[in-house]
């Protein structure tokens, strides 16, 4: 019968009164059903979780039978199968590689092709890849003959849809999922019942790695945002860091049970996506039985074939679509690999590419690569001076927008080559961060008399971030210097009226080079300190103001700058600011700040005075002196 399309309503009125009649006669047992696949054809065996396993099982027993067969998937999740060494009758060619086939793949027994997710279904329909048996599991067929690819729609559609001759295993354990997920029993050739439990996945186990850079990407996400992770425990770790979050939306590939913990949590409502509201789109489900049974029937989630989920426009019209993909190494410069050990194939291009592009193009979009800063025996970087021979650029370093490591986020887009480098290195295991300074002042990325980085051991202090609203001011992001923000520092600076008086920084620098500014910036969180206030959420807006403090030599004692833009003047600023700093000095056994203030700054006294510690001050010199005593409060 084949794949005879129906083409008017009378027809499908009446294919669907002959659909039991149709299945009936269509029924085979799994040897029956096989003897239509002969030498030399290639087969798609439906895959991840779900594999047919009584029909890939039957057609191992009858390997011998055959030779030269092709079997196509996207990846095996079960047993291992048709990459047994010596076994010639048949050649996997996998568009994924995973623990069920990379040794098979890196030994050259089983093939792999690097592919877009998104492109895979043209293949088969276009008859580039022309597939002779497509091997499939379905639900039972509903009341009008219509039978779900349950938790496999992904690209098992587009194969059932063009294959030349199609069998089923029809499991009454796979879920009917709703979306579009359905093949109506006239366009199947033979169905094979057979009732096993669905093949399952694990989550991944959690360690404190994942969970930090979990925390970090969690910095990332806003409420209301749409959502899709790749695989591994950084992933799986990403989500579970979302669980305070609001109207989470999900738009995906792959659905997992961390998915539906934030369903559980109240994290994810789908309530504010712009696409599909109201629903979970996926394409196919790696999980639990208990995710199975969310998605059996549910109204929230809608199963759609990759060239959908996947497809870059659409995904773009999600509004603030989070795509957070995980990274083997990143170069300098940005490149991302994600596929490959050097030469050797470790998984596959899959959906990041696809999701990457969707994510720039939708408005707020995100596009996060995460990864540990090290290898699993920590004996090398994963933030390196040029990829590993072999390794495979996924992500373009025009493409990376966030990269995050357990030791922060590193925010890449725009920046310069010599920004790159200084925010990678940043977020680098401190072990390898001298190292990467002099690979990048080789190789020219930073001037070859940069001179020492203060910071390059230094742990960003992530807890010393704050966002706080002001009545007059809005909403306002403090956080610690990093060496990328040599520039806006200086913008600020430079934007600063000549005619009024500043302390000691802005007063001392009339301009404000390379050198100097750098020094600010070239902190060590500990013995020095760089504050500043941007206008906005995050980093989004304009500096506005800035603290610094230096620890004096007798490491009880530090000496405080501050200034604020005076359009953002005497609205709680400076005084939230320079309260800010304090009490990070004070964390850091600092027992009193010494000011300096101009004559003509009066003004800045009442900053002082709301900080809740003893003050004492004095003139000398044409300058107050202000002592802030930490150790001491005020009256």
């Amino acid at each position: 019968m084949g794949l005879e399309q129906i083409t008017s309503p009378r027809m499908a009125s009446q294919i669907n009164r002959q659909w039991r009649s149709i299945y009936e006669g269509a029924k085979k047992d799994a040897e029956e059903a096989l003897d239509v696949i002969r030498n030399g054809h290639r087969v798609f065996m439906g895959s991840g979780c779900g594999e047919p396993q009584h029909l890939a099982r039957t057609l191992e027993k009858r390997l011998h039978k055959l030779s030269d067969l092709e079997i196509l998937h996207i990846l095996s999740v079960g047993e291992a199968r048709f990459t047994d060494a010596g076994v010639d009758q048949c050649r996997l060619k996998s568009f994924f590689v995973a623990s069920g086939n990379r040794e098979a793949v890196a030994e050259g027994r089983a093939d792999y092709t690097p592919i877009n997710m998104v492109d895979i279904p043209e293949l088969f329909c276009s008859g580039e890849m022309i597939i002779d048996v497509a091997l499939i599991q379905v639900a039972p067929p509903d009341d009008h003959g219509f039978c779900s690819c349950g938790v496999a729609v992904d690209i098992a559609k587009a194969a059932a849809q063009s294959a030349r001759h199609v069998v089923a295993q029809v499991n009454p354990r796979m879920p009917r999922t709703l979306g579009d997920s359905f093949i109506h029993v006239s366009h199947i050739d033979a169905f094979v019942e057979y009732d096993e439990p669905l093949l399952e996945v694990k989550l991944p186990m959690m360690n404190q790695i994942a969970i930090d850079i979990g925390r970090h990407v969690a910095g990332l996400v806003e409420d209301g945002s749409t959502i899709r992770v790749g695989v591994g425990s950084i992933s799986v770790a990403s989500l579970y860091a979302l669980e305070g979050k609001k109207d989470l939306g999900v738009h995906t590939d792959m659905l997992t049970d961390a998915y539906l913990h934030l369903v559980k949590k109240g994290a994810i409502t789908n309530a504010r996506k712009t696409l599909h509201p109201g629903k979970i789109v996926a394409s196919f489900c790696l999980g639990s039985r208990e995710l199975y049974d969310f998605v059996d029937n549910n109204p929230m989630v809608a199963m759609y074939p990759v060239d959908y989920t996947n497809d870059f426009a659409v995904i773009a019209e999600n509004d603030r679509m989070v795509t957070i993909n995980s990274a083997l190494e990143v170069d300098l410069s940005g490149q991302v690999c994600a596929d490959s050990l050097g030469y050797e194939i470790y998984s596959g291009v899959g959906g990041t590419i696809d999701f990457v592009r969707g994510a720039k193009g939708s408005r707020g979009g995100k596009a996060i690569m995460v990864m540990p800063s090290t290898t699993f025996d920590s004996s090398r970087s994963r933030i390196v001076a040029a990829l590993t021979e072999g390794a495979g650029v996924v992500t373009t370093r025009g493409g990376v927008e966030y990269v995050v490591t357990e030791y922060g986020v590193a925010a890449l887009q725009g920046k310069s080559l010599r920004e790159r480098c200084l925010a990678l290195i940043s977020i680098a295991h401190p072990d390898f961060r001298d190292e990467l300074m002099e690979a990048a002042r080789q190789i020219n990325y930073l001037e070859k008399d940069a001179g020492h980085w203060a910071g390059t051991r230094a742990i960003y202090p992530y807890d010393c971030e704050l966002s706080m609203e002001f009545q007059k001011v809005g909403s306002v992001f403090f956080r610690p210097s990093r060496p990328i923000d040599e520039r806006v520092l200086k913008e600020f600076f430079y934007s600063l009226p000549r005619t009024e008086a500043y302390l000691r920084f802005p007063e001392l620098l009339k301009a404000y080079p390379h050198y100097d500014v750098k020094a600010i910036v070239n902190t060590d969180y500990h013995r020095e300190m760089c504050l500043l206030a941007f206008a906005g959420e995050k980093d989004s807006g304009r500096v506005i103001g800035v603290a610094f403090y230096r620890m004096n030599d007798d490491a009880i004692s530090a000496e405080l700058d501050f200034a604020v833009h005076p359009d953002f003047a005497r609205g709680g600023v400076a005084t939230s600011m320079v309260a800010h700093i304090a009490k990070k000095a004070a964390q850091t056994g600092i027992k009193t700040l010494i000011s300096y203030i101009p004559i003509g700054n009066e003004q800045a006294f009442g900053v002082f005075r709301k900080l809740g510690y003893a003050v004492e001050r004095s003139l000398a010199s044409g300058a107050y002196e202000i002592r802030v005593r930490l150790d001491a409060q005020g009256l």
